[in-house]
This record gives C-alpha cells, structure tokens and sequence, in this order.
C-alpha cells in the first residue's frame, strides 16, 4: 500500500486505501475542457471494495479510472489515457470520484497503469487524457467494445478508430470500428460491424473478425 503526500496535502483522507497520491500539478487546468486533450498526471491504485460510480474496479478487465469530483468526465465514460514517455495508450472507464482531486490528475488501476508500460515504483507519470467522443456520442461503438472485450477475455484494448458509416437501405444502417488489442506476446487487430434498424434502434447483426 502506497501513500504520497505533499505539504500535508491528502485529498484521500477518509477515502479508502489503496491509493497512491500525486502532488497537485499547477497552472495546466483547462475549464472547460471536455472533449480536449489534457496533459497531467497519472497515479495507481488497488481499487476497493465499492466505487461512488457503482462500477467496479474490475470493470473493462481492471482498465479503470478515478478521476476528480469536480473533472468534466462522467462516470461510465471511456477516457483514452497516453503515457507520455512511450507512447503507450490505453481506453479506461470511469469508475470512481475522489474529492478534492486535481482535475487534470487521473488515478487508474494498478493493472492499468502497468499496461501503459509504467513501473509501479515510479507512482507518478505524465499523461494525456483524452474524451473519447467516437465511442461516447456513437452509442454502437461502445456496443461493439463491449462485444469485444467479452470476445477476448485478459486482452487489453488499447485503441480503436471509427471506420466507416454506411446507409444499406432506409431500414439498415452499418457502422464499422477498428480495436487493437494487446497481450504480451502479440498486437491484434479486430474489425466489427453492427447493421441496425435506425427506426427502432434494434440490431440486426454484427460481426467481428480478426484483420
């Protein structure tokens, strides 16, 4: 269990254990920010028990996040989290709020944070945190990374890009994603297809298929 304050600063105190504290990061918060690329910091957790989302850490194969109570992202919300000393991506949801928080400051699960290629060691990195608007304002697109992290169970997807729209007919439509995947001992690529009826919201079909 790792604890790291600054000038007596602990917006955890009362919070569950478990957390790895940043410093406050100064002069970078950007209001409103939503749907921007914020450049912060990351910190880790072992997560707990419950969450103020109701989501548990456990969620999105431990690629989750909290974030602070006053940050312009909503509970549920993918966040694309980029460290900045590789490169590395991950998509994280929201899964916690934390009071007193930075608003440009995430914290993610331990199991996050090591997927970004961090040391846990390290407790603090600087990172990009990016809105994922494709994913948040096309509801299909959340529907086919749900589809493919039940597809591919320990895999962590750590981006994904919209394809394509295509109107078939006035009763169906076909969106197409792109995913990456990552194990440790390979990248893949997943391509899915949802065709829907735009009237009724009702799925048709859907595929995935490895590219």
């Amino acid at each position: 269990m790792f604890y790291y304050y600054l000038n007596g600063y602990n917006p955890y105190q009362g919070y569950p254990p478990g957390y790895y504290l940043a410093p406050q990061y100064q002069n970078t918060v950007l209001s409103p920010y939503r749907q921007q690329t914020v450049r912060g910091r990351a910190t880790w957790t072992d997560g707990g028990g419950t969450t103020k989302c109701g989501i548990p850490w456990s969620d999105n194969q431990y690629m989750t996040v909290a974030v602070g109570e006053n940050a312009p992202y909503q509970c549920g919300q993918s966040l694309k989290i980029r460290n900045l000393a590789n490169g590395r991506e991950i998509i994280a949801t929201v899964v916690d709020t934390v009071r007193g928080f930075p608003q440009n400051n995430v914290n993610l699960h331990r199991r996050a944070f090591q997927a970004l290629g961090a040391n846990l060691d390290q407790g603090i990195i600087s990172v990009d945190i990016i809105p994922s608007p494709e994913l948040e304002e096309e509801k299909w697109g959340k529907y086919l990374l749900e589809l493919v992290q039940t597809a591919y169970p320990g895999v962590e997807i750590t981006d994904y890009s919209s394809v394509g729209k295509t109107e078939m007919s006035p009763t169906r439509v076909r969106e197409t994603y792109d995913f990456i995947l990552n194990t440790q001992q390979e990248q893949i690529r997943v391509r899915g297809n949802v065709i829907y009826n735009p009237e009724s919201d009702r799925v048709i079909s859907f595929d995935l298929a490895e590219m």
